[in-house]
């Protein structure tokens, strides 16, 4: 496909280092790598794909010259869509219904003893110091 050396090689990589730097020169290189391996694999896929919808062809071509028609679709044919098809999930969780709660005790000075976690208590009135 392309023909590159190592000569070729070294002076890009030397023209990049002096271009970005060593600090973005990484990063630059790892998205390049991104990008190649991705359009590899796109070439890769387009092929596939090509060389099935020829072999498709060829199969179609060959019955239809021979005259014999079957009912079955060729194997390079994609079945069609099945509608009865139910994922595996698992059913939903339902949580268990939340216990009711308990009435709120008003809070007064009266019941502030008696109110769990109450920590104002009214002083008596008798001991008011001297100097009020």
């Amino acid at each position: 496909m392309l023909d590159v050396g190592f000569s070729e090689i070294l002076l890009t990589s030397a023209i990049a280092l002096i271009v970005l730097g060593p600090e973005k020169l990484p990063k630059v290189a790892r998205q390049v790598g991104n990008w190649v391996g991705r359009a590899r694999a796109m070439a890769r896929q387009l092929t596939e794909q090509l060389e099935r919808e020829v072999s498709a062809e060829e199969l179609l071509k060959q019955t239809k010259s021979t005259g014999s028609r079957t009912e079955a679709a060729p194997s390079s044919a994609p079945a069609p869509f099945d509608t009865s098809y139910v994922p595996n999930t698992p059913p939903p969780v339902v949580a268990p219904p939340a216990p009711a709660p308990a009435p709120a005790a008003a809070y007064s000075p009266e019941n502030a003893a008696t109110v769990q976690g109450a920590d104002w208590h009214p002083s008596p009135a008798d001991h008011k110091p001297a100097n009020e």
